[in-house]
């Protein structure tokens, strides 16, 4: 057998395992194609702004409505050794850039020392009055483990924390800039005013 005859079997036997192959994935897996695998690709988060999250009365509350806005997201609990101070710096951000496009999203949690276990109502009773707070008290969720809310394994997936992803404790910040994508993630004991800077600079932006 000469060279071209030995390249030209050889290709061919190639494409008959390919043709194989490509039987076995589709033929006889058929969902692997299917429109509902093929739409969750296409449909993977891009932005904040692809999640709807639920507010203290449980009524759904689209992201988008933040658009071109920036967001300070942050997991909050109620009887931690770092609410006080956070509720009080979170407090004074809010009131100084909230009408120049500055939004601050809370999310109680209680899976860090059962430091928030009150109802949702039970919460935004202490966040408004004993905190203050005059931002947006979200639904209580879980941002670690398998029942994480979505947003949360987004956020996570943008912005990694030292060592592993997961949420370490109370108060872990995620700044968000105008077209909803995951900048900066701060750990739980930077403090509000710390990242002013970074909140001035992203409200400045085009």
């Amino acid at each position: 057998m000469n060279l071209w005859s030995f390249t030209f079997t050889t290709n061919w036997i190639s494409l008959l395992f390919l043709a194989l192959a490509f039987f076995l994935v589709f033929f006889k897996n058929p969902s692997f194609l299917s429109s509902q695998n093929m739409a969750a690709i296409e449909e993977s988060p891009k932005s904040i702004y692809d999640f709807t999250v639920k507010d203290a009365r449980g009524n759904d509350v689209p992201l988008s409505n933040y658009r071109g806005k920036v967001l300070l997201v942050v997991n909050v609990a109620s009887k931690c050794g770092l609410t006080e101070s956070n509720y009080k710096e979170l407090n004074v951000l809010y009131e100084k850039y909230k009408d120049q496009g500055f939004e601050i999203l809370a999310f109680p949690c209680n899976q860090f020392a059962w430091q928030e276990p009150g109802t949702n109502d039970e919460i935004q009773e202490t966040a408004c009055t004993r905190f203050k707070a005059e931002f947006p008290i979200f639904e209580k969720i879980d941002v670690n483990g398998k029942n994480a809310a979505p947003l949360y394994k987004f956020l996570k997936s943008e912005k990694g924390g030292l060592l592993v992803d997961a949420i370490k404790w109370n108060f872990t910040k995620f700044l968000v800039n105008k077209e909803g994508k995951v900048v900066e993630r701060y750990a739980p004991r930077t403090s509000p005013l710390q990242i002013e800077k970074d909140i001035q600079n992203l409200l400045s932006s085009s």
